[in-house]
């Protein structure tokens, strides 16, 4: 890798920027590229690992995969500019560095390709007048669906619903068809991916990949340079390369997605993992494509390694929530980022940080996220989430930590799913209801509850589960809101049907609990 220097080299060319979740060979801003004659840029800068508090590992995971990236890329003879996060003269942002490669390279041209977060794109679009030259910002090819496609689908609809979307993609790229119709003759197996997880049955350990000489020397510096970030790098062991990322995948294929179908909504104590992939951090960061994975999930289940529940709800994960995601995020922006449909007010409880709390499934998930950064779809949504739409915090708060604790978060794909699908602060913009539940979910798809100091059948006295009074105290804030939804109407007839002194004695203890979290209390 070519280090970055203030002095001026021969001019002409392209300077080729690539971003730390563009780790992929065939994005458009590498279309075309010449070795003789184009340069390109990839910058380390301290504005990316703190404009939020990001985990340890994820700025591990990021960093080290940049690293091994430019290796690849100089490996083949192409020129690289790699600036370091603390090499002399590093301006600490994305633009300054652009700027500092510009004077050294003196190109015709930047080429990039867009960002998946607004507020890059917005810098981006600053480039041309700050630098005087022409700044080419390209489509990311890596999606199925790009922009321009998921805003012409949404042309014209009333609501945007994320299984119609999932049907398109169906079509377009053949994903387990049969002909015209779905494999099966059903589109959507979720009602066969909620079992709850028996006790006699062990997952499968997890591929751990051990950290090489350039990963080492990345957890030494952010461990030194960001103690105070919530986790430690401490047992990292991500893929930061595109042959480890395709290992990890292979191994998921192999031993945990035959089960994944039956148990993917499961939760179980001390065991974080169970039959997830977590090739979410390679697919985010480009270590992976979408398409590619979908194609290696459906072969397993053509060949009669996989049950179809276990393809179509994993294939329905990536090209159906996670491209309509990305749909959703640029549609919306910016303003979606202000969207607080529910008036939530209230600040982030204190064990969203320490995990200290006697609610058993609130201090594994927070423990397990502080580890290793990582937590299942239904462990984020039905737990976390859960908990923070019951108690009403606001969105803004949400928003920031889910962006800060998981090394898969970005905020095309974090945002949509906390304040839209999570959070329901959009008003019904992703999702037509409220993920909202009592404990009696958490109960029926784990075993946390068993080893709680609250009992879950309880919904009002001194050990209530407090998931059952936030509910129905929930139920009962947004009434008059959610009499016009259909799908809120069971709940709804529930809380009206309900002995008065009973609703009475659960908003008086909602109250007080919810006081007691604003004062920092250990709930």
């Amino acid at each position: 890798m070519a280090a970055s220097a203030a002095a001026s080299e021969p001019g002409g060319g392209t300077l080729r920027v690539v971003l730390g979740d563009q780790l992929s060979r065939n994005l458009s801003a590498l279309e075309g590229l010449d070795p003789a004659r184009d340069t390109v840029l990839l910058a380390e800068v301290m504005d990316e690992c703190t404009y939020v508090m990001h985990h340890p590992k994820k700025i591990v995971l990021v960093l080290s995969g940049m690293r091994h990236f430019a290796r690849a890329l100089a490996s083949r003879g192409i020129r690289v500019a790699y600036t370091r996060l603390l090499d002399r003269g590093n301006t600490g942002t994305l633009r300054g560095e652009v700027l500092r490669a510009i004077a050294r390279f003196n190109p015709e041209r930047v080429v990039a390709t867009e960002p998946g977060e607004w507020r890059v794109l917005d810098d981006m679009r600053g480039w041309q007048k700050a630098s005087g030259i022409e700044v080419e910002i390209r489509d990311d090819t890596r999606f199925i669906c790009r922009v321009q496609s998921f805003r012409a689908w949404a042309q014209g609809k009333r609501t945007l619903r994320m299984e119609f979307f999932y049907r398109e993609m169906r079509r377009q790229t053949g994903l387990l068809m049969n002909g015209d119709q779905p494999e099966g003759g059903r589109w959507n197996y979720d009602t066969e991916n909620r079992k709850r997880l028996p006790a006699t049955v062990e997952p499968p350990p997890l591929l751990h990949f051990a950290p090489d000489e350039i990963t080492g020397e990345v957890m030494g510096m952010v461990a030194d340079r960001f103690r105070s970030h919530f986790g430690r790098v401490d047992g990292f062991g991500y893929p930061v390369t595109a042959r480890d990322a395709k290992m990890a995948l292979d191994d998921f294929i192999a031993n945990r997605l035959p089960f994944f179908g039956d148990w993917q909504d499961a939760m179980r104590r001390d065991a974080p993992h169970l039959f997830h992939s977590l090739v979410s951090t390679s697919l985010n960061l480009g270590l992976l494509q979408p398409l590619p994975i979908c194609r290696d999930v459906e072969a397993a289940f053509r060949r009669g390694a996989v049950p179809l529940n276990a393809a179509e709800g994993y294939i329905r994960q990536i090209i159906g929530w996670r491209e309509f995601m990305r749909g959703i995020y640029w549609m919306h922006m910016p303003g979606y980022a202000k969207l607080n449909a529910l008036g939530a007010r209230r600040q982030l409880p204190w064990l969203y940080w320490s995990a200290d709390t006697k609610m058993e499934c609130l201090r594994q998930v927070v423990g397990q996220t502080r580890e290793y950064a990582h937590a299942h779809h239904i462990q984020r949504l039905m737990v976390t989430g859960n908990f923070a739409l019951l108690a009403g915090v606001h969105p803004d708060e949400t928003d920031l930590w889910y962006l800060i604790v998981y090394a898969d978060a970005y905020e095309w794909v974090e945002m949509p799913n906390t304040r839209g699908m999570s959070q329901f602060a959009d008003g019904g913009i992703v999702g037509s209801k409220p993920y909202a539940a009592s404990g009696a979910y958490i109960n029926r798809m784990s075993d946390y509850c068993g080893h709680c100091a609250y009992d879950v059948t309880k919904t009002t006295g001194e050990r209530a589960c407090p998931f059952n009074f936030l509910y129905w105290d929930f139920i009962a804030r947004h009434a008059d809101r959610f009499a016009a939804n259909p799908r809120m109407a069971m709940p709804l007839r529930g809380w009206e049907r309900m002995d008065p002194e009973k609703r009475a004695a659960i908003r008086e203890q909602a109250a007080a609990f919810l006081a007691s979290l604003d004062t920092g209390a250990r709930p």
